[in-house]
């Protein structure tokens, strides 16, 4: 059985390093997947323990020139991403070191190559030696990255983005330590040097990778709010004492004390005390969740205003906090379809830029005008330095990082990129009726009173017959007469009659409740209230006569009604373009009475469970792209065929591993959110693949200059660095747009 691993990957700056990467760790034997994320900077890898194992994986990454660290175990998950954080930070404080010297360094450097057209210049910035000693110590310690990444590209015969910046950068600086050292050779060539090119060029790309890290350091922010959520350490009852012990060490079954204002540590079931907590943090919801004995309570939410001892049931890395992570981080460091071309194109991309650079250079040294050489040399550099692949392997995993750790701060899990990605495609959402579109427990709907009764009379009388029913349309009746205060008669010798309702036994005489059968057989006439029972029935209620001495008192009609927020969120879809079906096993007539308060138009109704996956099938033959929005567990076979799998519950069972996308509420507004988000992070993914493909398209050519027989315009390798660094922080903070993404109504 094949072993799956996480561990960071230190070293790559491309999309070319990832393809390097993942070259290396399936070229060993028994690695059967790897996938490398350059946002995250991690490889999750599938590998049989008994054909290799992880040194062997981090030797393979050490050859193709980058380092593989060990993978964290989960209850170490808090300080992982804190040393995370912090190599993330460090990683910042040496690039800003490094652009600060770059930067003091070139500016006199760039004003010395520039001595000619600018005026007021001291002539010692124009000394060629001077220009040397500025530009010696950008080229080779703040580029040093650069250049160790193109030794180690030589060395495996492979070619990135430091290959394009050393060869460009290095070209420039030895033509002009020539110029320097041997003038007179170049006396009828233009003994021009091109110190300002090495010098700005490799500052203004060390700037690029200075913001484009602080941009990516921003994009993983979600995996840090989740995992801070989970307090540090636990009190916990021990011996008849309170004791402070790492969260870590809590075990399943012990008893845990919570005070007003604290975070739960672990998931658990309420023994003692009551409290609201505000369970936001998990499933966005605002409002605080009142907790009593036999109540869940999960890690990571706040206790608000009582004291309570709730027992662990999960705990470490079975808790629905760390599950969550643990589907964000899979998330987040998945690939897309999508990204998959990005991916193969930025592959070969940079042998062919070396390719067009080459070519540069020989057209316009055996065509160019004079100086030719110089001009060879200039535009060669100027297509190696904006060619950088950087934005390419940045425009997809950028979008889906925060794309779906802003979906996890709202509840809203997606299990994948490839989920993302799928959704944004879905024409069709297929729901199930019964505790998807409807609340999935029936509540009174009506209450008609015979003449000479009320409302009240007849629930009151209801509820009291039915106390000690354990029938679900008996718990509805007594659970609305509590909600509207009602005083219950005293009843008893209560009876139940098989298929028909019944029969009790109050002062006034005795009480039967059920169906028409039932009234019937005891000899009730109820033909004043048939009718109005029918109208009901045809509703999809179920509507129970109620007796008492003989005589008729009216009708209690009780259905599974819809989600109070179906309509709205129902409606949202359809304007979003998406076809919407109701699947049921209920009988047509109440499928079809829900269908109509819902504005569904098509119902698939008196669809057995196994054949619910058959009714997928159908829909996928006619074209369409299916997503099934169902309750997780009796509808996870059609949830796997659908091509999106929406599992609707609290998140606290195996909806979160059958699902492709989980939503912690039952709230249907979460599917209009997970569409919504699919949408918006899909479009930055097109526009950061518009930007990042467009601009190379655009401007290699213009950097090789095409433009020069038309107007006389040559691209500078000095522009071109700007451009080349800019493109990439462009495409981040484009994909951190998202972070201002809220749901529907607050889904």
């Amino acid at each position: 059985m094949a072993t799956e691993v996480t561990a960071p990957v230190r070293g790559m700056h491309c999309a070319a390093c990832v393809g390097r990467v993942e070259h290396a760790l399936t070229a060993v034997a028994g690695v059967e997947a790897a996938s490398v994320n350059l946002a995250t900077e991690r490889a999750t890898i599938a590998f049989d323990p008994a054909r290799t194992d992880f040194a062997r994986l981090r030797e393979a990454v050490e050859a193709a020139g980058y380092e593989l660290g060990e993978p964290p175990p989960p209850a170490e998950a808090a300080d992982a991403v804190d040393r995370e954080r912090a190599a993330r930070e460090a990683e910042q404080r040496e690039q800003r070191r490094k652009f600060t010297v770059g930067a003091l360094l070139s500016a006199p450097v760039l004003l010395g190559g520039m001595s000619h057209v600018v005026p007021g210049v001291p002539a010692l910035l124009s000394e060629p030696w001077v220009l040397l000693a500025l530009t010696t110590p950008v080229q080779f310690w703040v580029g040093w990255q650069f250049h160790r990444g193109f030794l180690h590209d030589l060395r495996y015969r492979t070619a990135s983005m430091a290959t394009l910046v050393s060869i460009g950068t290095g070209a420039a600086y030895f033509f002009s330590v020539a110029v320097t050292l041997w003038p007179h050779a170049f006396a009828g060539h233009g003994a021009v040097t091109y110190y300002d090119v090495s010098a700005v060029v490799i500052t203004l790309v060390v700037l690029g990778r200075w913001l484009e890290a602080r941009a990516r350091g921003r994009t993983s922010e979600a995996i840090r709010r989740l995992v801070s959520l989970a307090p540090r350490t636990a009190r916990v009852l021990r011996d008849g004492r309170e004791v402070d012990v790492p969260t870590a060490e809590v075990a399943v079954d012990d008893l845990v004390r919570i005070r007003p204002g604290e975070r739960i540590p672990v998931d658990g079931v309420v023994t003692e005390g009551a409290s609201t907590v505000d369970e936001s943090m998990l499933t966005g919801e605002s409002l605080p969740v009142a907790k009593a004995p036999e109540a869940k309570v999960y890690a990571g939410t706040v206790n608000r205003t009582g004291s309570f001892v709730f027992r662990a049931a999960r705990v470490g890395s079975e808790t629905t906090l760390a599950r969550i992570i643990k589907l964000v981080e899979q998330a987040q460091g998945s690939r897309a379809p999508i990204q998959r071309m990005a991916d193969r194109v930025a592959a070969v991309f940079v042998p062919i830029v070396l390719v067009l650079a080459a070519l540069t250079f020989a057209v316009w040294w055996l065509l160019g005008p004079a100086p030719a050489g110089l001009l060879a040399l200039t535009s060669a550099v100027a297509v190696l330095v904006i060619a950088c692949p950087c934005a390419m392997g940045l425009a997809t995993p950028t979008a889906i990082m925060v794309g779906t750790g802003r979906g996890a701060e709202f509840g809203v899990l997606i299990k994948s990129a490839a989920a993302l990605e799928l959704l944004h495609r879905c024409d069709t959402i297929v729901f199930d009726k019964t505790g998807t579109l409807t609340l999935g427990r029936p509540v009174v709907t009506d209450v008609v009173p015979a003449d000479g009764a009320t409302p009240d009379e007849v629930l009151a009388l209801a509820a009291a017959a039915e106390q000690g029913s354990e029938h679900p349309l008996g718990e509805a009746i007594v659970t609305r007469a509590k909600e509207r205060g009602l005083a219950l008669p005293p009843v008893d010798e209560f009876t139940t009659v098989p298929g028909q309702g019944i029969d009790a036994m109050a002062p006034d005489g005795r009480v039967l409740l059920g169906n028409r059968t039932l009234m019937d057989a005891r000899g009730i006439e109820v033909g004043a209230l048939a009718a109005r029972a029918q109208a009901l029935a045809a509703e999809g209620k179920t509507a129970m006569y109620l007796a008492l001495a003989g005589r008729p008192l009216g009708l209690v009609a009780a259905a599974d009604v819809l989600k109070p927020e179906a309509g709205a969120a129902l409606a949202t879809l359809r304007r979003l373009g998406l076809g919407v079906v109701m699947l049921t096993g209920d009988s047509r007539a109440t499928a079809e009475a829900i269908a109509r308060q819902a504005g569904v138009e098509r119902v698939l109704a008196e669809v057995l469970p196994e054949d619910k996956t058959r009714e997928i099938q159908r829909l996928q033959a006619e074209g369409r792209r299916v997503a099934m929005v169902g309750d997780g567990i009796n509808d996870a076979p059609a949830l796997a065929q659908a091509d999106v799998g929406i599992a609707m519950g609290s998140g606290t069972d195996v909806a979160i591993e059958a699902a492709d996308v989980t939503l912690m509420r039952g709230d249907l507004r979460g599917v209009v959110a997970a569409v919504e988000l699919s949408r918006r992070t899909i479009r930055v993914i097109k526009e950061n693949l518009v930007w990042a493909f467009g601009y190379n398209t655009l401007l290699i050519p213009v950097a090789a200059g095409v433009l020069y027989p038309l107007w006389g315009v040559l691209l500078s390798p000095i522009l071109a660095g700007a451009a080349m660094a800019f493109s990439s922080v462009s495409v981040v903070t484009n994909s951190l747009r998202l972070k201002r993404w809220r749901p529907y109504h607050g889904a």
